[in-house]
């Protein structure tokens, strides 16, 4: 178990934006803006990120669209376009 929120992202994104583990990211979507904490990892493909979307200090669901699928009529809640930058220290 972890005790706080993470956003995985792939080596090769890390690499290119200069991030490493335990980095404090800013991921921003037209929506909202969040802080988190960097991982590293293979276990996300190159172009994609993932993260928990139930920790209250960094809640994922802030950066989602409030759209409905059309089909089932549930919030779009699992995908949305985001922005990845290293987080300044204060």
């Amino acid at each position: 178990m972890v005790p706080y929120g993470k956003i995985e992202i792939s080596r090769e994104d890390a690499a290119l934006l200069e991030i490493g583990g335990e980095d404090l990211l800013f991921v921003s979507s037209r929506r909202g803006k969040i802080e988190v904490k960097a991982e590293v990892t293979d276990k996300v493909d190159k172009g994609t990120l993932f993260m928990a979307f139930h920790f209250h200090e960094n809640p994922a669901n802030a950066l989602t669209i409030a759209g409905l699928d059309p089909i089932a009529r549930i919030p779009e809640l699992k995908v949305c376009a985001v922005k990845v930058e290293k987080a300044k220290h204060r």
